[in-house]
């Protein structure tokens, strides 16, 4: 009995002896399989890291100084000068703005000077009254809206615009003129962009018309104003109807308005440019004497009050066009800049 329970034990003994050396294997060996996935992961991250770090080194060399002109393209290059003659045109768009509002000013003050007292309701009174005497005392343009078949929407937009510039520059005119709108059928493209852009169209003291200015005047009294005429205009007579042609032409089609009063058979004359004006030098070498139909009028509005061409043409042509007073009619533009918007 004794010798078997020796056995058993020493049976025991040896099979917990097993256990305890496998549980140990296993363990070492848990312990190998453990200490590969660490390498595994740790190599992985390396890889991930690598990767990394050769994009950012790629980022890196494409953002060295140098090579970022290289990576222009001629369409980039071009799109950028494009958009740079855009904003000097806008510059310059907003200098003339400026200076259009600063003499507007002054004759509002000169205005406010003469009547201190008098309120918005009675200056708009006023304003009503001038421009109904105007009416029928009034020196006559008409502006010729026949041509408007030829433009585009876009261009029958800018024209809206400018009627309603030019129709803001003669209310505030200490003379204003009689003003016509000739050619301007209700169904057409002008006539409604009109009404949908500027407010009270319909309520604008002119006269507006589907007929032609030779159905309201007589042809020798109509002198039709074009750049391409070879006559330059020395004075505004009030026995004379003055005619400008209601055109926009971003294509610029050569002489258009020319052959509208050629067709009409009427004396054409221009604005004395050549006459007091000398070209500039700039980098485009751009020279141009293509006026929108407001710029015009308010040239014409200057001379009448001013009798003056020198200072007509110095307040109003623009300086994008190329062209400067010649020195022997230069005047002193006003000093009051510090009230410029």
């Amino acid at each position: 009995m004794r010798r078997s329970h020796v056995r058993k034990l020493e049976a025991t003994t040896s099979a917990a002896q097993m256990m305890g050396l496998k549980s140990e294997e296993q363990q070492t060996e848990m312990t190998h399989i453990s200490s590969d996935m660490c390498e595994m992961q740790l190599n992985g991250v390396s890889e991930v890291m690598d990767l990394l770090h050769i994009d950012v080194e790629t980022d890196v060399v494409e953002d060295r100084p140098g090579r970022g002109d290289a990576l222009y393209s001629r369409n980039v290059l071009r799109k950028q000068r494009h958009w740079e003659r855009q904003l000097a045109a806008k510059k310059s768009k907003r200098k003339e703005e400026k200076q259009r509002r600063k003499l507007n000013r002054e004759h509002e003050s000169g205005a406010s000077a003469d009547n201190p007292q008098l309120s918005k309701r009675v200056m708009k009174a006023i304003t009503k009254e001038r421009l109904a005497e105007a009416q029928s005392t009034g020196l006559k343009l008409c502006v010729d809206l026949s041509m408007t078949d030829c433009m585009s929407d876009k261009e029958i937009s800018r024209l809206a615009g400018q009627l309603r510039r030019l129709y803001g520059s003669n209310k505030k005119a200490t003379r204003p003129f009689h003003l016509f709108l000739t050619d301007l059928k209700e169904d057409s493209r002008l006539y409604r962009e009109c009404i949908r852009m500027n407010e009270g169209f319909l309520n604008y003291t002119m006269d507006i018309t589907e007929e032609s200015c030779l159905d309201l005047f007589p042809p020798e009294t109509v002198v039709y104003l074009t750049p391409d005429a070879e006559e330059a205009l020395e004075t505004v007579d009030a026995d004379k109807v003055y005619v400008l042609g209601g055109l926009v032409d971003e294509s610029i089609q050569k002489k258009l308005s020319f052959s509208r009063a050629r067709e009409l058979s009427v004396r054409t004359a221009r604005l004395p440019i050549d006459e007091y004006m000398t070209k500039k030098n700039n980098t485009k070498n751009f020279h141009s004497k293509i006026l929108a139909v407001n710029q015009v009028f308010d040239i014409l509005l200057t001379f009448c009050d001013t009798d003056s061409w020198t200072e007509a043409l110095q307040a109003w042509f623009p300086q994008g066009k190329g062209y400067v007073v010649a020195p022997d009619y230069f005047l002193p533009r006003p000093t009051q800049t510090k009230h410029m918007e």
